[in-house]
């Protein structure tokens, strides 16, 4: 099974390298593919249709089905791609977010510098506390100081959906700093941010308490979502 994993802001692929070969050692081939905008060199005149474009045009270079994973923002990517090609993947896993309703904006409070979004200087004006949880100061610090620039326009552009087919792909959201019990809550509250979820054939929720950024504070428990998924989805899960 192909696994396309999809970094959220200020990261690039190669945040994932802590999952990558747990996946490799259950038989998957995994794409890390780094985000228009975040790439060495790369123009940061993009938006979130762009982002999207180049998960849909990875899927359609590979033969078969896809496993998509999308962490935080990385997630309204995954969710795009798949309603763009609902035919083609298997299976999507959300880390630390889940399916965003058709308009959903990533965030447009976030601070743009020059046309892009650093990483807040001032992290408890935009984060709790648990979205820290497990950092150790020397890994904060060199979070912090990797951090890549989000292009200023991904932010705020609302997400377009326009197939209903996406509502029959498997779903497991990993739900870290954002507690599983609160969005079981928030579902059968009927929150308006729970229609995706709402309308899925299949839904799987993990919790799994620890940072937003678990590919990073807790990566074997992370990895081993990930495998469990791509498992299901190619069938050798038994």
């Amino acid at each position: 099974m192909d696994v396309i994993l999809i970094a959220g802001f200020w990261l690039d692929g190669s945040s994932w390298s802590a999952q990558v070969p747990a996946l490799e050692a259950a038989g998957h081939r995994v794409h890390t593919p780094t985000l228009p905008g975040l790439a060495p060199g790369d123009s940061t005149d993009v938006g979130l249709p762009d982002q999207i474009d180049a998960i849909v045009e990875l899927i359609d270079r590979i033969d078969g089905p896809v496993v998509l994973a999308g962490h935080s923002g990385g997630g309204n990517v995954a969710w795009g791609a798949a309603d763009a090609r609902p035919d083609r993947v298997a299976h999507v896993v959300f880390v630390d977010s889940f399916p965003p309703p058709a308009g959903h904006l990533i965030n447009d409070e976030l601070p743009v510098v020059d046309g892009v979004i650093p990483f807040p200087s001032d992290r408890s004006a935009y984060f709790d506390d648990a979205e820290f949880a497990d950092f150790t100061d020397e890994m904060l610090a060199e979070f912090e100081a990797n951090a890549i620039p989000e292009p200023a326009r991904v932010a705020p552009d609302p997400l377009i959906l326009e197939d209903e087919r996406r509502h029959a792909i498997p779903v497991t959201v990993l739900a870290t700093a954002f507690p599983k019990e609160q969005i079981e809550q928030l579902i059968e509250a009927g929150h308006p941010m729970t229609t995706e979820l709402d309308a899925l054939a299949e839904l799987t929720i993990i919790g799994l308490p620890t940072s937003h950024w678990p590919q990073l504070t807790k990566p074997e428990q992370t990895a081993q979502v990930l495998v469990e998924a791509a498992n299901r989805a190619a069938g050798t899960d038994d």
